[in-house]
């Protein structure tokens, strides 16, 4: 706690009395000056005990001392010490009742007391008191480094919202909470999701205050780049003393030094997953399991998908334009996402994929900002992610129907937004480069080397149309998909799933849905399964019934195929 009046009074080397304004001795004092000055005021800066002999006042004058007290009063002066003994033998009258009616505390100053006494006294409490703030601030930054050390942005926040006597939470690029303090504090962390995106959008590094009926926040940028990877917010009931303070920067440097991993560890990863990579893509799924461990393994145990990014010149990358290449980037940021998923348009872009577009259009790294967005989506989800500088190009593999696959779409459609029109012609100043993507088709580590392929296509589509984005299976989408409309494919798919409709008529089980997803699924139980809601033992019984209901098997691939183009087909009918 600063000095304050109330402590001055107590000091027992002072022998200070109080004459009026008794309830407001717990006002800070920021500093005891003397002045004889008939009008001080355009000399303080608030918080002063003002100290005074009354030299050149008319001390017994009501409206002298009336207008007097009510300047200093108006000055944020919050006492003022009257010296007797020296030109009056007592406080006088005017001034009593004059400090009594704006209660102003007045403090008689006995002869003996000097002011030097009372402003050293005033100097050492200052002192004391920010001796006081810098060890406790660095007892909480070794406490938080301990916490950050043993549990992680987690602990650190709980410490943090310990030092403060309030809340902490992490907010990663996007705006997302990813981490908060104590529980209760995440629902108001999630309200601040707004003003993290500005800040965001500001150069780093950068902070704000937002002031609330409840609380007062702090949000500042946590990162080295000129975009922020993540921000910390710090709500409080009041302004932060200097304690927290230096708890606040502790936090910040322990987090930034989190978020931020070292180009050495980022250029280990990096070879790591570019030897996955390879090997799956020399067919040795089981060696790239091996290598990749922990750090990738859980990436390669469901569908995933191959995307493939490069950097193309503009003048390269159009040759089409107008309505067309609209419809075709709306299509393809509707097949990434999803049917019925969420909207994908230029208007819905988030906050962190409109700074990665504005930032690649500003002359930054479109691939780089690419990473930003799907890393960050990736990480918001806890989802595993694979990236790989390939020569020019990018790879990134990605869960299949995961955030991933959502952020390409997302960046994609707000890239073609930027671009106006996809068949623009470049700048007059010299070629535009513009990033283009190809998609593959959902795959497990077995087909990697199909899946790249795939992208591989797509990016060739994708460049010759001038498209952000292509996924694999639009190029299939005009030659088999239309044939099964064709009425004789309809009555042999009618025929060959008869039996099962009609099982499922009957209320005895869903087996044309699970074979369904059955098949979507490649033939992966637990991926099926958790589709279907039901565990993998069910779906198991339900194939076989359906085995021997049909009287084939399953593990033949042409059965399986000719099922899968029955099920497109009927579906297609039914539309």
């Amino acid at each position: 706690m600063p000095p304050t009046l109330a402590s001055l009074v107590h000091h027992s080397a002072l022998k200070l009395t109080v004459r009026a304004g008794e309830g407001h001795l717990d006002a800070p004092v920021r500093w005891a000056h003397a002045s004889e000055l008939a009008d001080p005021v355009p000399y303080m800066e608030g918080g002063e005990l003002l100290l005074i002999t009354a030299l050149k006042l008319d001390a017994e004058d009501p409206q002298a001392m009336r207008r007097y007290v009510k300047r200093l009063a108006g000055a944020g002066v919050v006492g003022l010490g009257f010296a007797v003994g020296v030109h009056y033998p007592d406080v006088p009258k005017a001034l009593l009742d004059a400090a009594t009616e704006a209660e102003l505390p007045l403090i008689e100053v006995p002869r003996r007391t000097p002011f030097l006494a009372i402003s050293k006294a005033v100097s050492a409490a200052i002192a004391a008191e920010q001796y006081r703030a810098v060890t406790a601030g660095f007892a909480a930054q070794r406490e938080l480094t301990k916490q950050a050390l043993s549990a992680g942005p987690e602990g650190l926040l709980l410490a943090l919202a310990g030092q403060v006597d309030g809340w902490a939470a992490l907010y990663d690029a996007s705006g997302a909470v990813v981490a908060s303090a104590p529980d209760w504090s995440t629902r108001r962390a999630a309200r601040l999701t707004a003003d993290v995106e500005r800040l965001r959008e500001r150069p780093a590094p950068a902070s704000s205050v937002v002031a609330g009926a409840e609380d007062r926040v702090e949000l500042h940028s946590l990162g080295t780049g000129r975009r922020p990877r993540a921000a910390l917010a710090v709500g409080t009931a009041s302004t932060l003393g200097t304690a927290e303070r230096y708890a606040v920067h502790s936090a910040i440097a322990l987090l930034t030094l989190t978020t931020e991993r070292s180009r050495s560890l980022h250029a280990a990863e990096q070879r790591i997953g570019a030897a996955v990579l390879r090997m799956l893509l020399a067919g040795e799924p089981d060696h790239a399991r091996t290598v990749a461990g922990n750090l990738y393994g859980g990436l390669l145990d469901a569908p995933f998908r191959l995307i493939v990014a490069e950097v193309a010149s503009a003048s390269a990358a159009r040759v089409r334009v107008g309505a067309d290449a609209a419809s075709a980037a709306a299509s393809a940021s509707a097949s990434a996402s999803g049917e019925g998923g969420a909207e994908t348009g230029p208007g819905s872009a988030s906050a962190a994929v409109r700074a990665a577009v504005a930032d690649a259009s500003a002359g930054g790294d479109p691939l780089a900002a690419l990473v930003d967005v799907v890393e960050a989506a990736a990480a918001r989800s806890g989802e595993a992610l694979l990236v790989v500088p390939y020569g020019e190009r990018l790879v990134l593999l990605v869960v299949d129907g995961g955030s991933g696959v959502a952020a390409c779409a997302e960046y994609a459609a707000a890239l073609e937004a930027g671009r106006g029109t996809s068949g623009r012609e470049p700048a007059a100043s010299g070629e535009e480069a513009e990033l283009v993507m190809g998609l593959s088709a959902p795959a497990g580590p077995i087909a990697a080397a199909t899946a790249y392929k795939q992208a591989e296509q797509a990016l060739s589509v994708a460049r010759r149309r001038g498209r952000a984005l292509v996924e694999h299976e639009e190029l299939a989408a005009g030659s088999v998909l239309p044939l099964l409309a064709d009425d004789a494919v309809r009555a042999f798919a009618d025929g060959l799933l008869r039996a099962l409709h009609e099982h499922d008529a009957t209320g005895r089980g869903d087996l044309v849905a699970s074979l369904r997803a059955w098949l979507s699924r490649h033939g992966q139980w637990d991926a099926a399964a958790a589709d279907l809601g039901v565990h993998r033992h069910t779906l198991r019984y339900r194939m076989r019934r359906v085995e021997e209901i049909l009287g084939r098997s399953l593990d033949d691939p042409d059965v399986r195929m000719e099922l899968w183009l029955s099920l497109k087909a009927t579906s297609m009918g039914s539309d």
